[in-house]
């Protein structure tokens, strides 16, 4: 495989010759063999089409929407790539949720004061639950939050209700989209995908849409904001990051996945002084904690890095790099991004696999430690102790890899920190954004995928081709880490920016990308700009924003294209999505949509002419808008 289609990161394409001297299973190889023919993106066309079913025993069923091919219940082609999208959807949202009922577990024990977290921010929970029209009162917020959580599908949700903008709330009801509580909007989209019961793509389209709707405001808003209560507002800061983060000579733990809970436990547990000298005695210099994927962006967009809190790794493609560099002694799996294949490299490299959620597991696993909010300390030293054990043992079998680059990114981007940084009012930005010093605001949040490009290389080139332009990106999700890693979420970043953005840069001292998240600050974003349209008193559709998803790859990032329709955005993702065997459904998501919610999809492999687009929708809300 060509050195491009590894990874943009020099780090990681080195570790990857490691693994192929090791002869290691690892994602590039395992994609390239799924190839059909020379070509490894090339696949089964009934399976990039999106219309192939197997849900029945009458199937597996094919369908072909030129001869009216249909599957044996009848369903046709449009109808078979909506229903999976979907199911996909309804995957997406349920591990969206997970998340957010271990945010409310969590604080509800820092509220009664059991187990180590406490309530970090008390002005964000009094402002949280004023915009719910709540006092601030823990108990009464979290039954607020889940009593409208189980409302049924036909019951609007008072979060959405609140939280959401005027515009918006009108439309959805004119559509019929307006959602009820999270867990009915997914019995409704799964109840409604069994065989013979909804096979037509547009009402399954418009169950996705308000699906992603209950999911923005119920799932994302409602998690993020509950962890900055516990964990702190994220603001801007200088953060270590990629694979030389990975000292060989401390007790490294890594925490990996998306909750950040065990993460900042593991933090406050190893700066204890008998854990650290327990690890000198077992020959280390210390201990460190290394933050990985959305567990790790969760963690460094709010604590700042010291000794023991040393570094990101990256995003979940470099998995296996991570785990090859031989400098891993605990890897800790919460809820989600953990490759089947960790067991393997565990044996191979010495460290100990640990699942620490009850979603997670592995086949052949020994140990594992789900997540417990009341008793997260002890389960942090339980895992550090681990860790000690594990370093003679992994010092004394694997030659670890060294010299692998450091960089450097600014994290801690939010719509406080933003607000703060302008004064405490949206008016510079606005005013920027009005005279043409920059030319709009494009949302970029997305996975990595191999398909088409190598790990990271077409995300970093849709953002270099927008600050080009002028466009100020805030990065989210693994695609957040792939530009801080790659450089673009640094200061000195500005000299690849357009004229406009990069006075703008020098100005604020911020670099052209901003770093605002996890794929779960998403809906933080719709926020963000739900209160820019709120501020110049236009519709949401009406200001010079859009969504990118450059490299979009598993089911949570399909609801959030889906919310970001829904919402009216003008939505970029790439690679094409597997509906191309739908042509009434490609219509409605790329042209039709248009005209019912104000949302657009965009689909366009190459860079340029991708942000060309992105790029025209921004001018034509600009003229819209007279400036």
């Amino acid at each position: 495989m060509d050195a491009n289609r590894i990874s943009y990161h020099e780090s990681v394409r080195k570790v990857y010759e490691r693994l192929k001297e090791d002869e290691m299973s690892n994602v590039w190889d395992r994609y390239t063999a799924q190839g059909l023919g020379s070509n490894p993106d090339t696949r089964c066309k009934f399976c990039m089409g999106g219309v192939r079913c197997d849900f029945c025993s009458n199937g597996p069923c094919r369908a072909d929407a030129a001869s009216d091919k249909r599957g044996v219940c009848g369903i046709s082609a449009d109808g078979m790539a909506m229903r999976m999208m979907l199911l996909r959807n309804v995957m997406g949202a349920s591990t969206y949720q997970y998340h957010c009922e271990e945010t409310i577990r969590t604080l509800k024990e820092a509220a009664a004061g059991s187990g180590p977290f406490t309530i970090r921010d008390s002005e964000k929970l009094k402002a949280f639950s004023a915009r719910l029209g709540l006092d601030g009162d823990v108990p009464a917020l979290c039954a607020f939050l889940q009593e409208d959580f189980h409302r049924r599908s036909h019951e609007e949700s008072r979060i959405v209700e609140l939280l959401a903008p005027e515009d918006r709330k009108k439309v959805w009801r004119e559509l019929g989209i307006f959602p009820g509580g999270i867990y009915g909007e997914m019995v409704l989209s799964t109840g409604s995908s069994l065989t013979n019961v909804d096979g037509y793509y547009v009402t399954l389209a418009k169950k996705a849409l308000r699906l992603g709707v209950a999911m923005a405001y119920q799932s994302q808003i409602v998690l993020e904001s509950l962890q900055d209560v516990l964990f702190g507002i994220p603001r801007p800061h200088k953060v270590q990051v990629d694979l030389g983060v990975l000292d060989p000579d401390y007790v490294n733990i890594l925490p990996n996945g998306h909750e950040p809970f065990l993460g900042f436990t593991l933090i406050e547990t190893a700066r204890r002084p008998d854990l650290q000298e327990a690890a000198r005695a077992a020959g280390a210099k210390g201990i460190r904690v290394i933050a990985n994927i959305e567990t790790g962006q969760e963690m460094i967009q709010r604590w700042e890095m010291d000794e023991v809190f040393a570094g990101f790794t990256g995003n979940w493609i470099m998995q296996e790099a991570v785990l090859a560099t031989g400098a891993v002694d605990v890897f800790v799996a919460d809820m989600n991004c953990s490759l089947p294949m960790d067991p393997l490299y565990a044996e191979k490299y010495c460290f100990s696999l640990v699942p620490v959620s009850e979603l997670v597991a592995f086949e052949g696993e020994t140990i594992r430690e789900n997540y417990n909010p009341g008793t997260a300390d002890a389960q942090a030293e339980r895992l550090i102790r681990i860790g000690i054990e594990n370093f003679p043992k992994r010092k004394r079998s694997v030659a670890p890899l060294t010299g692998l680059p450091i960089g450097s990114a600014i994290a801690g981007f939010s719509p406080e920190s933003i607000l703060e940084a302008l004064g405490g009012s949206l008016d510079p930005l606005l005013n920027v954004i009005k005279d043409g010093t920059i030319r709009g605001v494009c949302g970029l949040v997305s996975c990595t995928t191999l398909r088409d490009h190598g790990q990271d290389v077409h995300t970093i080139a849709i953002a270099e081709e927008l600050i080009k332009r002028d466009i100020l990106v805030l990065s989210m999700g693994c695609g957040c880490a792939a530009l801080q890693v790659a450089g673009l979420a640094s200061p000195e970043a500005k000299e690849r920016a357009g004229p406009g953005l990069k006075g703008l840069c020098e100005a604020l001292s911020i670099p052209p990308v901003l770093s605002f998240g996890t794929c779960t600050d998403t809906g933080r974003c719709a926020d963000l700009i739900g209160a820019m349209a709120a501020a110049l008193d236009v519709p949401v559709t009406a200001l010079p924003v859009a969504a990118a998803a450059p490299e979009y790859m598993e089911q949570k990032a399909t609801i959030d294209a889906i919310f970001a329709l829904a919402f009216g955005l003008y939505t970029y993702v790439n690679p094409i999505p597997t509906v191309t065997g739908a042509p009434n459904l490609v219509k409605l998501l790329t042209e039709d949509l248009k005209g019912i919610t104000g949302g657009i999809l965009s689909v366009e492999p190459d860079p340029v002419k991708a942000v060309d687009g992105i790029s025209a929708h921004i001018e034509s809300k600009r003229r819209e808008l007279g400036i």
